[in-house]
C-alpha cells in the first residue's frame, strides 16, 4: 500500500511539472478550448465544461496506464 501511494505520488508530481512546461509552451490555451466544449454567457453569469477536453484527457491516461500497469 505504501509503494502505491507513493508511486501516485511521483505521478502527480510528475503530472504537475509537465502540466508547468506546458503552460509555457502556451498549451494551457488550447486544453479547454477546444471544439466541442460548451461554453454560454448571459450576462454577468458564464458556464463552461471542458467535453471534449476530458474525453482527451481520459483517452490518454488510460493508454498510459495500461502500459505502465502491464510492464
Amino acid at each position: 500500500m505504501a509503494k502505491l501511494l507513493i508511486l501516485m505520488g511521483v505521478f502527480f508530481i510528475v503530472a504537475g511539472l509537465l502540466w508547468m512546461v506546458g503552460d509555457s509552451l502556451g498549451l494551457g490555451n488550447f486544453l479547454g478550448h477546444l471544439p466541442g466544449d460548451i461554453f454560454f454567457t448571459r450576462g454577468n453569469t458564464s458556464f463552461h465544461f471542458p467535453i471534449v477536453t476530458c474525453i482527451l484527457i481520459s483517452a490518454v491516461l488510460t493508454i498510459v496506464l495500461n502500459l505502465f500497469f502491464r510492464l
